[in-house]
């Protein structure tokens, strides 16, 4: 591959950063979906165990494994008046939608078929996923070559997309799944599941095309590459040259800490809120607001620090910060200092911690991606190649990973801890309760740790970015390159 061009250094339109955020939507809810109900969902509605459907879905998670890549590899090659990316992302609104359809509503099966139909539905809806993400996400380092913006553009993607999943948490809350006389526990009611597909498919598909469509007239705007002859066996040596970067290698393996944590959080959520903190109906429709404006927040915190320090510190701050806020509610209770559980005193003081947390995580997310856009030219200046599809194909790997190893993980742990099938709010044993509470902090707190001390080891900053875009740009126009106006 050749003829690269080096994108713009320049200030998207609002059109444009509002049309590019606002297809984060989609990835929102399928997350909120996969992370927050499907292990309550096939656990204790379905009835299967716990740590079998964790299993699935995990196993569903490797097939990523060799889905993403080949995505973004192919993203990078596409050609036509639809340039690299677009195509992708029209293509792919319809199969997530049928997909989530499925995933949702299982024909009264048998345990292994139903775990079939489980694994069959997860790979679709992963895969369709991928489809979109991949290309979309390739489109950050496109855009611009600024260094700030694209920690702007990327506070933008992370908004919308928490925006999308606490939209689905509050129809979740708030609607298809409000206790009944049928279900005093509205989490364990099928129907209301139903209803939740259909809402979150066309949200879905609804924000996909949208920012295809809205950021369709910066096609003729991006980088153009050439395509050169090759055999398969060259394809994957660049490949392999490509992901080889110091810098990828290091944020895969800080994203893999944080987002797993994320998907921990994410999937222990509705056991905590119910049998921890036994939230009544009103705190539960409560939290998506108080859960929004910590990634409010983030919108507002990520870009300002990022701009005043360096991304790889920030983001190591930001995780410490959030593993000490996360975990504090289960320090306070073993130490006996917070109200009952279900007090409206407990969900005053809760609420503030999960507000400031979210901020802190999402901050530190919005960060890392950013950093993953930076290192698109540490490796062309390498290889002479962009890259962009392949890298974000491994970033959105990690990502899933936190309905994947998340999920796993809180499968192993409710079984571990042998939690109780149906189990009602207020009479869960104590003992399980702390097992489970203590297990979480050990595995969270070393997670970010983990991930902090990485974020740390990351090799360039702005200085390092700003000389070496320099130099392609002088290069490029020494070479008569193509430019993007």
């Amino acid at each position: 591959m050749s003829g690269t061009a080096t994108p713009p250094v320049r200030r998207l339109s609002g059109w444009t950063t509002a049309s590019y955020g606002f297809g984060s939507v989609a990835y929102g809810v399928k997350d909120a979906g996969f992370g927050t109900f499907l292990l309550i969902f096939y656990n204790q509605v379905i009835g299967l165990d716990a740590s079998v459907v964790g299993l699935i879905i995990f196993l569903a998670l490797v097939c990523d494994a060799f889905v993403d890549p080949l995505i973004g590899v192919l993203s990078d090659r596409t050609r036509g008046r639809w340039g690299r990316r677009h195509p992708w992302m029209y293509s792919a609104a319809l199969p997530i939608a049928i997909g989530w359809l499925l995933l949702w509503n299982p024909p009264h099966l048998g345990g292994g078929a139903m775990l079939a139909w489980l694994f069959a539905t997860a790979v679709v809806v992963r895969s369709a996923v991928s489809c979109y993400e991949v290309p979309s996400q390739a489109l950050t380092p496109e855009l611009t070559a600024d260094y700030d913006e694209r920690t702007r553009i990327t506070s933008y993607r992370y908004l919308f997309g928490w925006a999308g999943g606490l939209a689905i948490l509050l129809l979740a809350y708030g609607v298809f799944l409000t206790p009944s006389p049928a279900y005093p526990n509205g989490l364990l009611n099928r129907t209301g599941y139903s209803h939740l597909s259909i809402a979150s498919a066309v949200i879905m598909a609804v924000a996909i095309l949208a920012s295809a469509w809205g950021t369709h007239h910066e096609i003729a705007r991006l980088p153009k590459t050439a395509l050169s002859g090759q055999t398969l066996g060259q394809a994957f040596r660049e490949l392999w040259e490509t992901v080889r970067n110091r810098g990828f290698v290091i944020l895969m393996l800080a994203g893999v800490c944080a987002y797993t944590n994320q998907g921990i959080s994410y999937a222990l959520s509705n056991y905590t809120y119910n049998y921890i903190w036994e939230f009544q109906s009103w705190t539960l429709r409560l939290l998506p607001f108080a859960l929004m404006a910590g990634a409010a927040l983030a919108f507002v915190i990520a870009p300002a620090v990022g701009k005043r320090t360096s991304k790889p510190r920030a983001a190591m701050a930001f995780v410490l910060s959030a593993v000490v806020l996360h975990t504090l509610p289960y320090w306070l209770r073993f130490a006996g200092a917070l109200p009952p559980p279900g007090s409206t005193a407990l969900v005053m003081l809760l609420l503030p911690i999960f507000i400031v947390a979210t901020a802190l995580s999402v901050s530190s997310f919005i960060l890392g991606a950013s950093m993953m856009a930076d290192v698109v030219e540490d490796s062309e200046a390498r290889t002479g190649r962009r890259s962009e599809g392949v890298y974000f194909a491994g970033s959105f790997f990690v990502q899933k990973c936190t309905s994947g190893l998340g999920i796993m993980i809180v499968g192993q742990l409710l079984d571990l801890v042998a939690f109780p099938k149906g189990a009602k709010q207020g009479m869960v044993p104590v003992a399980v309760i702390d097992h489970l509470t203590m297990a979480y902090i050990a595995i969270y707190g070393t997670l970010a740790i983990i991930a902090a001390l990485l974020f740390a080891k990351f090799p360039f900053g702005r200085q390092e970015h700003e000389a070496r875009l320099a130099r392609m740009t002088a290069a490029a126009e020494a070479e008569g390159a193509p430019h993007a106006p």
